[in-house]
Order: C-alpha cells, then structure tokens, then sequence
C-alpha cells in the first residue's frame, strides 16, 4: 500500500517546530504499518468518535507521533475516497446502461429509417397504380405489414420442422429488429437507463402484437432461462409442457410445445396453443428463442375439459437476448398472437383485440420479471421480515394462481357446477378433490379439511368506474363490503380441520386494519402485504383471546404511475407466523378496462383529498376521469371467493357463499356508484370525497369554511397565503383537529370530513353520509347542543361545553377538549352548511 500523506495542523506562527522536530503546517506521510492500523479501525468503525480516536492513540504505539486532529483528518478523508469510489462505480455502472441504450436507440432509429423508406416505396408505387389506368380496378397494394402469413404447419412431418424452425426464427427477426411489422411506440413508455425498456405495439397488421426492448443485468443464458419458463412470470399461463425435444443445429433445440392459459374472467373461454419452439445461437454469439403455432390437433386437453378452451394461434414470436459490453444484455421480446376474437360475446372482444393488452399482460410483463431477478441477484433488493425475495416471490404467484383457478374451474382440477337457486347472477362450483393441506403452528401439525373448497364467483360490467381507484378503495376500506364473521371463518379454516359456519361465534370488527408491505416489484405495478384485521370479543371467555384475522394481500394496479390493462385485489387468510409453506385460499377482485386506448393516461385520482385536488385542479377536462378514462368507459368486474367446508356442511356453506358474494355484489356497486365521476341524482365525488347534490368543489367548500370562521370568529382557522382554495383545502384535510360539516336541515347529515374527522367517526367516504349529527351525541350531549342552538343561529357559532364526549361511528366514545360550531356561509351570503371544530380528540 502506498504510503498516506496528510496535513498537519499547526500554530498561527508559521516556523515553529513541535516538540517531535516536524514543522506545522507540513504534511505527514504515514507509514505502511500506521495505514493498515488506521484502516483496520476505519472498517470496524468508519466514523470513530472522539474518545475512541483517543483510545487508539493511546493503545497503538506507532501512532504515537500522530496529533488528534490529523488522526480525525485522516478518517474524513477516508470516508471521502470511499464516497467518491462508490460514485464513481455508480457512474460507471450508468454510463455502460447508456452506451447500451444508445446502441439500442441507435438501432431503433435505423429501423425506424428503413420502415421510412419502405413507406416511401409504398407511397409512390401507390401513386403509380392510381395513375394508371389499365389496372383501375386493382388499386388496393397490401404492404409487408399486412402481407399474409404463411399457413400453419403440421408437426406430424419432423423433416419439415427444423427447416420450419429456420423459417419462424428469420420471421421473428424481422419482427424484433427489422421492418415486418409497423411499430407504434406505446405511450407512457420513455426509454432511458432506468424505464423498462422501449415498448411498440402493431398497427394494422394481423392479430394483435407488441415487442420490448430493454437492458437487463444478467447474463443471455440466464434470461432465455427464465423467459422459457413461461408459468414462472405470465400469470395468465396455467401450465405450458414440452411434448418432444430434438437437437438442431449450432447447439440448438427444437420442441414441440403445449400451453393453456387461463379465462380472465368467468364470460369467456380459456386459450391454449400447439406451438414449435426453435432456440439457437446466432452468428454474433446472440441466443434466440423463436416460437410458433401448428396445424393438427396436437397437444390438448382431455376430453372433459376440452370444452373450456379454445385454440389461438401464435404468429412468430420469441426473444433475442444479446450480450452487452461491460456485462449484461440487450433483450427483445416479441409477443404475436391470433386471439380468435369471434368466440367471446362483442362487449368483451377488445381483451382479445387490443395490442396493448398483449403488450402489458406478457411483453413487459416478461421484461419487468427478468430486471426484477437482476436486482435481487444482484443485492440491490431488500424485503420486510427477512424474507428471501423467491419466497415472497412465490408467495404472489400462489395468490395469483389461486384466483385463477377459481375463475376458471377447470373440470380437469375437479372442479363441478353445483345447483343454483333459479337466480343465476352468482355461480357456484365445489371442488371435493382439492384439500387444505396446512402446517398449523407446526410442520409436523398438518391436516386435510374432510370436504374441500366451495368457489362462489360472479361477474359485472362497469360504467364510467375508473378502474384502479375502485380496487384501491376496496384495499383501504374493507368494512364497507366484507363481513368480519367470513373473514374469521375463512381463516378458522387453516388452523383447524372443523370448518364453523360464520355466525355460530359472535364477532365484531374493530373497523381497524393495519397493513404492513412486504415486498413490491420494480415500478410497483404489484405489491404483496400483509393485512390484520383487528376484532373485537363479544363474549366474556374470549376477552383474552386475540381475535385478530391476518390476510396475504396481492394489489395489482393500483400505483397511479401504473399503466396497466388488469387491476386486482387478491387475499388469503394467513396463519399470524406466517410460515413459507402457508396454505392459501385465494379470494378477490379483478377488473378490466373494456375501452382500451392507446393513448390512455396514467391513474392519477387517489383517495387523499387534498393530493386528488393537485391533479384535478390541472386538467380543465371535467368530463374526464383523472384515471385517463373518459366518463362513458366500460370495465368488466369479475368476483371470486373460495370457501373450505366438511363434506357434511357443503350445501350449508354453498348457501353462505351465495348470499355473502350477493353481499358483496350489492356493496360494490354502491361503492361504484359513489366513484363514478359524474352519476344523475347521486352525490359528486369531489377530489376523492363525497359530498351532497348541490355542493360546491371541494376548494370552493374550503374556502367558505375558513372565511366564515374567521367572519364570525374573528380569528384565522388556518394560516395560508393562497386564498384560491387548492391550499385552503390541502392544510384543511390535513388539520390536526377533526372539522366536519353536515347539512343545514331538519335532521343534518354529515357531508364533509377532513382525514382527522373520518378517523375520530371511524367510517369512510361513502358511509359518511350515513351518519347524522345526533347519533355521535348521547342525550347529555344533544341537550347541550340543543342548548346552545340558538346562540348558533344568531351570532353564527357557539362553543360546545369543555371537556365534552361523542361517538364514533363505531359507538366507540371520544372525548375532546373544546369543540366549536359555525355556520358556513356561501358567495350568496345564505347559509350552506354547519361546520364543527374538535380540538384534541382521543378514544376513550
């Protein structure tokens, strides 16, 4: 190690000497043994404190000669030279994502060249048929894009199939780097060093196509590994086996491949393809992996279930994965495919018509997957709870999986239609084969239920509900649509072999829950959660008991930077330890734009008050959903709860299941209704809160609060700069004290709660109307509001008594220190509404 030079600190005279003979000021030059004490201290402690200097003076002898504060010098330039090396690798490590990036540019820009001029050609051979006069009657020229694709091949002759291979892999080049298909970039989707890559989707050509391309930190092996393993990252895929297998040239492979996927939603049928899959090593060390469909019947299902599905062919597709100068690779993925649209009913046929579908639901599925691998490989990812990221991993795609298999009911799974009531707006099916297999508490402690798992699911189409914020309010207000008695049923059922049917055991819930994320991919278009539901006993014996429920959440969508083309909600009771074996019973939400547009926005409208009003105070288009969906858009809603239950209880428990997901249904669709934007004779959803029919904008209703406080007062209730409304209404929702405001009429109601105000009632945005002024008072406490109504009304306030109690909307009491009613005046000086002030308020 070289030698370390320092600088000494020394008097204010400039030539004296200290009493080891070295001039002040001078530089110290440390010997090699001084520097390896020194960094043997620095990599236990890089920061050492004062004292801790001193003791190493103290007990290393051959820093002796070293002043205190060069030794607190040389720590501060140690800890300089490490921060500088660590930017500079980061640098590094940007530079080379850049480089790639260039080349990829570069290369698209040259794609985009060439596509340029085959235009041009088109155009003007265009020109030249129109002008002619001999050949009128054929003016319509079909460009490569549209140029027919050649016909299935039948995989019943192997001599054909590797010159079949050789054919779909120049197809699938052509695709992924050349001109063959007329490239749309998708928008939302920039490039740059830390994006998800370049996303394109096909316009004009046959079927529905999208290609991505990216830069990954893996080795090409590795990804062509993890991409083949198609179950492993497109959850749409049920299963995918590889019936035969033959060498080809360069070291390659040829396999005959079958693959189902699953329904997204109970209105249609499941695919599934009979493809040829080529991979092989190209010229410039490249791997390529190409697919295609073929003729005859080939791979399919049993003849059972044979019914379910429907066969879709895949055009050419793949992925090419080169390798990247200074490590990792430059990926694209190409995902063509023939849906058979024509076989599902035409209110659903743009899931199997939209190119961005495919581009969201497999191609940047696929890349997002394998930059998610490269992060956790490479360290840079790190999870709640100690959890290793495969096992979380695994975790979401069980709950995925799960759901799946509900929606679907593959007979071939077991799953049978049991009877309806005569009303079929809820189906039923039971599975009698499939057992809960759970490690209660104990590997060694596992049981099968003696029954098996009832799966109660229903489907809906919405109008003008903006997809994502309709699942994030069902992720943050449980209590408006579930009930706590299935909920402890459901998770009874993996800790004990007797299954109870809800309601045998009085329960109450809190109406807390409390979620703590686990994990959450790269750009948070999925995040896994566990969600405890906190419940009350009603019962003197259960006071001691914990009576709290603990749910494994799946939220997909719901960012509102996502562009996505599926939104989910998915759970499944889960033991409070929390084991990585843990059974799971899958239950939950999904729904689908039916409308989709390519140039859709991102979902911007949360359920926070006071942020839903930064974007809706930008965007003057009214008639618009800040979700990016117009108010006249359509979505599919798909319901599916799974139920364990004893051989002898499966009537019963079907029963249950029918009448909960009914429940349920009737409370979605008022949530919907209270979410859509703009509803004939229903209350507004201003910024994310419900008000009454009539009611101004939410910073309108602001202003007014806050300028009849301060009119009748004479005091500010809040201290803002900006009279405009927009901040008004921001440090409004975000006050400590609890203001609400209820309607000026015979019996008021409340209208508007800021965040402090819903937590002291414990409701929601949609239930806040249900609760009227005299159900959060006792008697005392409405005689003494009562009492001071009349100094309400002629001076415009009047304080509560000090000290005071109410209710939650729970019946939970709440005291407060002061609390102070005003009327609220509008621009027409007539009043609109009564506001209330509850300063301090706690549970007691």
């Amino acid at each position: 190690m070289a030698a370390a030079v320092a600088t000494r600190s020394g008097s204010s005279s400039g030539g004296m000497v200290d009493k080891h003979g070295m001039d002040a000021g001078k530089y110290v030059r440390y010997t090699p043994e001084q520097v390896d004490a020194l960094e043997r201290v620095y990599a236990e402690c890089p920061k050492p404190s004062s004292a801790r200097r001193q003791q190493l003076l103290r007990e290393c002898l051959i820093l002796a000669n070293i002043e205190p504060k060069q030794i607190k010098v040389w720590f501060q330039n140690r800890r300089c030279r490490d921060k500088q090396r660590k930017e500079s690798s980061r640098l590094q490590a940007v530079n080379r994502k850049l480089t790639a990036m260039n080349k990829l540019l570069m290369e698209e820009n040259e794609r985009l060249q060439k596509q340029v001029s085959q235009l041009v050609h088109e155009n003007a051979y265009m020109r030249q048929q129109l002008q002619s006069a001999s050949i009128a009657n054929d003016t319509s020229c079909e460009s490569a894009v549209t140029t027919p694709q050649n016909p299935l091949r039948d995989a019943n002759n192997p001599s054909g199939l590797l010159s079949l291979a050789e054919e779909t892999l120049t197809e699938f080049l052509s695709k992924a780097t050349g001109t063959a298909v007329d490239w749309v970039q998708m928008p939302g989707m920039k490039p740059g060093p830390d994006s998800v890559g370049i996303v394109a989707v096909s316009h004009g050509c046959r079927g529905v196509a999208a290609r991505a391309c990216g830069l990954v930190n893996l080795e090409p092996s590795k990804i062509v590994e993890i991409l083949k393993d198609r179950p492993s990252w497109f959850r749409d895929c049920r299963s995918l086996e590889v019936f035969t297998m033959f060498p080809a040239g360069n070291g390659g492979t040829v396999e005959l491949v079958y693959m189902q996927m699953y329904a997204p939603t109970t209105l249609v049928p499941a695919r599934d393809f009979w493809t040829l899959r080529y991979t092989t090593t190209l010229e410039d060390g490249s791997l390529a992996v190409c697919e295609r469909s073929l003729s005859g019947t080939g791979g399919g299902p049993n003849a059972a279930a044979a019914h379910q599905f429907v066969r879709a062919e895949m055009l050419p597709s793949g992925y090419l994965v080169r390798p990247c100068e200074g490590g990792g690779s430059i990926v694209h993925i190409v995902d063509h495919l023939d849906l058979e649209a024509w076989s599902v009913p035409e209110v659903l046929r743009p899931l199997y018509e939209s190119s961005r579908v495919v581009a969201q639901k497999m191609t940047t599925a696929a890349l997002r997957h394998i930059r998610q691998i490269a992060q956790e490989t490479s360290g840079e990812v790190v999870y709640a709870l100690g959890r290793q990221p495969a096992v979380l991993r695994t975790f979401s795609q069980r709950l995925s999986r799960g759901f799946n298999d509900a929606i679907s009911g593959f007979s071939d799974d077991g799953w049978s239609l049991m009877a309806g009531d005569g009303v079929e707006d809820v189906i039923i099916t039971a599975n009698s084969t499939k057992k809960l297999q759970s490690c209660a508490n104990s590997p060694n402690n596992t049981f099968s239920v003696p029954g098996g798992i009832i799966c109660a699911k229903a489907s809906m189409l919405l109008q003008s509900v903006p997809p994502a914020l309709l699942v994030r309010f069902l992720r943050e207000h449980r209590s408006e649509w579930a009930d706590y008695n299935v909920d402890v049923y459901s998770a009874a059922s993996i800790k004990a072999a007797t299954c109870a049917l809800p309601g045998l055991r009085p329960q109450r819930f809190s109406g807390n829950q409390i979620i703590m994320p686990l994990a959450h991919t790269i750009e948070n278009e999925e995040i896994l959660e566990v969600v405890r539901l906190e419940g009350q006993s009603l019962t003197q014996e259960e006071v001691m008991l914990s009576r709290d429920v603990h749910l494994l959440q799946l939220c997909s969508g719901i960012d509102e930077n996502a562009l996505g083309s599926c939104f989910q909600l998915v759970f499944a009771p889960i033991d409070e330890l929390f084991p990585d074996d843990a059974p799971l019973v899958s239950s939950g939400f999904r729904v689908i734009p039916l409308d989709i547009k390519s140039d859709g926005l991102p979902s911007s409208r949360t359920l926070d008050l006071a942020s839903s009003l930064e974007v809706g105070s930008t965007n003057p288009n009214s008639d618009a959903s800040p979700d990016g969906c117009a108010t006249n858009s359509r979505s599919v809603l798909t319901i599916a709860f799974q139920f364990p239950y004893e051989a002898h209880l499966q009537e019963s428990v079907a029963a249950m299941a029918r009448q909960y997901v009914r429940g349920v249904v009737s409370a979605v669709q008022r949530v919907s209704i209270a979410l859509t934007p703009s509803h004939p004779g229903s209350g507004r959803l201003v910024g994310g809160q419900r008000v009454l029919p009539g009611s101004p904008q939410a910073g309108t209703l602001a202003r007014w609060i806050c300028h009849s406080y301060n009119y009748h007062l004479g005091i500010d209730l809040l201290t803002c700069g900006d009279d405009s409304g927009d901040e008004l209404l921001k440090m409004l929702w975000h006050h400590q004290d609890a203001i609400l405001c209820c309607s000026f009429k015979a019996k008021p109601v409340f209208t508007f709660a800021n965040q402090s105000g819903l937590d002291m009632l414990e409701t929601s945005l949609v239930a806040l109307q249900d609760i009227s002024l005299d159900k959060i008072f006792d008697e005392p406490g409405q005689k003494a509001l009562y009492a001071e109504f009349g100094k309400l009304m002629e001076q415009g306030y009047a304080y509560l008594p000090a000290g005071g109690f109410c209710f939650s909307g729970m019946g939970r009491q709440v005291s407060y220190d002061q609390a102070v009613a005003w009327k609220v005046l509008g621009e027409d000086g007539n009043v609109h509404c009564l506001a209330f002030c509850f300063s301090n308020w706690s549970f007691v």
